[in-house]
């Protein structure tokens, strides 16, 4: 047998290629706990850390927490709705809350601000809802 075809060769050949897998399958690990960390992160961080003054929110618009992913709506007095703010065309996190409609500037979508529901595409799916409180201290989403 010539040295390229040997014994040896063939076993140190399997040990690297048996390495590399191991090494890649530790990495695919890695990489499925860090998603579910942030994905943990990212629901804990859901929820508003502080109450938002019912104030800060006109009727007839709203007002979008874009660090915290958040649109809260007031569509008539005293009744606050609130969404997610990431669009659900692209992804983009919306512009503003005008018109009657929460507005993402990425691709033009549009969206009702009382039940989140498209108004005007590209996208074609509503914004989800989140849970609104309201209380003495203001609005808490979650």
């Amino acid at each position: 047998m010539s040295d390229c075809c040997s014994r040896r060769a063939l076993l140190h050949s399997a040990g690297v290629v048996g390495g590399a897998l191991a090494l890649s399958a530790c990495g695919a690990a890695e990489n499925t706990a860090r998603d579910a960390a942030s994905s943990a992160g990212a629901a804990a961080s859901s929820a508003l850390k502080d109450a938002v003054s019912k104030a800060t929110v006109p009727v007839g618009g709203g007002k979008v927490l874009a660090d915290q992913k958040v649109v809260i709506t007031q569509p008539t007095q005293g009744d606050f709705k609130a969404f997610t703010a990431v669009c659900t065309h692209q992804g983009c996190i919306v512009a503003d809350v005008s018109g009657g409609t929460i507005n993402c500037a990425c691709h033009g979508s549009k969206f009702d601000i009382a039940t989140g529901e498209v108004k005007q595409g590209p996208a074609t799916q509503p914004l989800p809802r989140k849970t609104v409180s309201v209380t003495t201290d203001g609005i808490k989403v979650t």
